[in-house]
């Protein structure tokens, strides 16, 4: 069960922006498998298909407090975009449960409720509306995010002209020029040019404050170190270590340098 909830006496006590208990998720997905010849001819030419549960996230228990920036690593297939799908309330969790005090502003995928077809000003609004934004709150902030996005006159062109930067650009400044108490960014900075990157980051280091929780996914390890004074890394879906970044990012790359020794001796 999700829980999402407006500050309370419970925040202001225990300054809790994000709890997360005994959480888990599976899926169910479908393999199918190809016949063998013989096979094939004694089923007619049918494949057969085999479903397997994949457990995306098991047992993961956090709390993020205001004032924390939470870096969020692992490799490919860890569990992390899922871990904030369900945090933000896209994906109901199988297990456990999710509980958020304060407004959430979410940055998951680059576009994410953008219109290729509408003008960047249009989809300032659409993305907005998919942030959690009240028409209001767009309209009071339409100016800051077109500067900061820095897109000029592009903002009224239709979005399937604009390169992938421009989209990363856009995506950003709707997320990041909002002050919400929890923002998620998952791997909105990989995008970009350099000097965009530098902006999008100083960006994130003025919203760091006690009053804010920010949780920032990336696989650029030199910027969580940099950003985050909190890091949870994730493998296979389990919670491996929480702690200080330097800590965790170094017991993160042992694990990794080790796993690709094993795997060249195989090879060999």
């Amino acid at each position: 069960m999700i829980s999402l909830s407006d500050f309370n006496h419970e925040h202001a006590q225990h300054g809790i922006a994000v709890s997360v208990r005994d959480l888990g998720l599976t899926y169910t997905t479908s393999i199918e498998k190809k016949p063998t010849l013989k096979a094939r001819f004694k089923s007619l030419g049918r494949g057969k298909k085999h479903t397997r549960i994949v457990s995306a996230l098991s047992d993961v228990n956090i709390d993020v407090h205001y004032g924390t920036v939470l870096g969020v690593i692992g490799s490919n297939g860890a569990g992390k975009s899922t871990l904030m799908r369900v945090i933000s309330g896209i994906i109901p969790p199988s297990a456990g449960r999710v509980e958020v005090y304060g407004s959430v502003s979410t940055l998951l995928a680059l576009g994410v409720g953008f219109n290729p077809s509408m003008t960047g000003r249009d989809n300032v609004y659409l993305g907005g509306l998919a942030a959690g934004m009240s028409r209001q709150e767009i309209d009071d902030n339409f100016e800051a995010i077109a500067d900061f996005s820095e897109l000029g006159e592009a903002i009224d062109a239709p979005m399937r002209t604009y390169s992938s930067g421009m989209f990363a650009r856009l995506a950003f400044s709707v997320a990041a020029v909002v002050e919400p108490d929890i923002l998620i960014i998952d791997e909105a900075l990989s995008t970009g040019d350099a000097k965009f990157k530098e902006k999008s980051l100083n960006r994130i280091k003025e919203l760091r404050s006690a009053d804010r929780a920010l949780i920032l996914v990336s696989h650029a390890l030199a910027t969580i170190e940099d950003i985050c004074n909190e890091v949870i890394w994730l493998n296979k879906g389990k919670l491996m270590m929480r702690g200080e970044p330097t800590e965790v990012i170094n017991a993160y790359r042992e694990f990794v340098n080790a796993r690709k020794s094993a795997s060249s001796d195989e090879d060999v």
